[in-house]
C-alpha cells in the first residue's frame, strides 16, 4: 500500500456553524501539512477528523488510495496522535506511561528504546517520579516521547510546542525532521512558525 495520505472535499459542521468546507490535501513520504488559522477555525477538529475521531459532513480521508473508514484499525495503527491533552496517567512514571502507550498501540516496547525516547526529550533521571507531579513542560515532553517511541508513519500533532522551552522546541523540530527524513508524514498545528525545511512543508490556512 502506497503511503499517501489524502483528503478530498472535507466539510465539518458543529451545531449550526460550518467550521470549514471544501478542504483537501495530499501528502506523501517526507511531507508535512502545517494547519494554521485563528482560534475556532477548526484546526483541532481537522486533525481529529484525520485520526478518525470526528466524522466529516462530506468528503473523505484516504490512505494508500482507500477510504480510511474501510481500513479501520489497519489505518489507526499507523497514526501517532498528540492532542491538546497529553493523555498521560498521573500515577505512572514517564517510563511507565511510554510502556503503557506502546502496549495500547500493540507494540512490545524495548526498554532501550523507551529510555532513548525519554533521554531525547530531556527526561532522563525521572524514574520513580509520578507524572502527575511533573511540570507542564515535562508532561508535554513525556507525551512527545511517546510519539517518538511508537515510530508510526503518520504523526498528527496538535500544538506540540505548548509549554516547551526553546531547547525542547528545537528538539521536537529535530525529531520531526528525522521522522520526515525516514519517509514519515506529519500534520501539525502551531501558533508559531513550524521551523521546518520549506520544501517539506505545505500550509493549509483555515478561517480565511
Amino acid at each position: 500500500m502506497s503511503e499517501q495520505l489524502e483528503a478530498t472535499d472535507l466539510c465539518c459542521v458543529r451545531g449550526d456553524r460550518r467550521l470549514f468546507e471544501g478542504i483537501g490535501f495530499s501528502l506523501g513520504p517526507g511531507e508535512v501539512l502545517h494547519v494554521t488559522g485563528p482560534n475556532g477555525a477548526g484546526k483541532t477538529t481537522l486533525l481529529r477528523l484525520v485520526c478518525g475521531l470526528v466524522r466529516p459532513e462530506t468528503g473523505e480521508v484516504r490512505w494508500g488510495g482507500r477510504p480510511t473508514r474501510a481500513l479501520g484499525d489497519d489505518y489507526l495503527s499507523r497514526i501517532a496522535y498528540l492532542g491538546h491533552l497529553n493523555g498521560l496517567k498521573d500515577d505512572l512514571t514517564a517510563r511507565e506511561n511510554l510502556r503503557h502507550g506502546a502496549a495500547l498501540a500493540g507494540m512490545d516496547a524495548d526498554p532501550g528504546a523507551v529510555d532513548g525516547a525519554l533521554a531525547r526529550m530531556g527526561l532522563a533521571g525521572l524514574d520513580g517520579v509520578p507524572t502527575g507531579v511533573l511540570s507542564q513542560g515535562q508532561r508535554r515532553r513525556t507525551a512527545l516521547a511517546r510519539v517518538l517511541l511508537t515510530n508510526h508513519p503518520v504523526w498528527v500533532l496538535d500544538e506540540p510546542f505548548t509549554a516547551l522551552d526553546r531547547a525542547a522546541v528545537d528538539t521536537v523540530r529535530g525529531a520531526l525532521m528525522d521522522h520526515l527524513g525516514r519517509g514519515g508524514i506529519a500534520l501539525l498545528t502551531t501558533h508559531q512558525e513550524a521551523g521546518l525545511e520549506p520544501a517539506r512543508v505545505r500550509t493549509l490556512e483555515l478561517g480565511r
